[in-house]
């Protein structure tokens, strides 16, 4: 029987075209990749020699998503930790700061709403759901230390 091969990119209805644009290529840092002449469809993409979009900002006037959430990978903690710094200084509304244990994860909303999550992964297996709260206030090293002294690994259930 097949079976689909991955996530291949996610849309979303947007309001304002030009402020949703800001925030996904110029804050989250991702690549414009195409676009309608008149903005009513945007793409981006995290690795555009690869694939053309992961993300598509549809515009349609009075329709708003209504998603979960969204999240991005980042390479480093300290790339996470720069992005800690940013939501702060723009003040977006922060939802969680957590660690899942697989993965270290900051949660907050777009100019829009929408949840988007930015998260570094550990390298840990451990069961899910799991949930302790994280501040990424702590120096980087604090941090690593939280990482270092996590269990190994943990069977998934299933």
């Amino acid at each position: 029987m097949a079976k689909v091969a991955g996530l291949g990119h996610v849309g979303l209805f947007v309001t304002d075209p030009k402020l949703m644009t800001e925030f996904y290529r110029d804050f989250l840092g991702m690549t414009l990749t195409d676009k309608a002449d008149n903005d009513s469809i945007i793409f981006f993409s995290t690795h555009p020699q690869t694939e053309h979009h992961e993300l598509a900002l549809v515009h349609r006037p009075g329709v708003r998503s209504n998603m979960q959430q969204v999240s991005f990978t980042v390479d480093s903690l300290a790339d996470l930790k720069d992005f800690w710094e940013r939501i702060k200084q723009r003040q977006y509304h922060v939802n969680m700061v957590i660690s899942h244990g697989n993965a270290f994860g900051c949660y907050f909303n777009d100019p829009e709403g929408n949840n988007v999550e930015v998260y570094y992964k550990t390298g840990k297996n451990i069961k899910q759901p799991h949930g302790d709260r994280l501040n990424l206030d702590l120096s980087l090293e604090e941090l690593q230390e939280i990482l270092d002294t996590m269990p190994e690994d943990e069977p998934a259930r299933v």
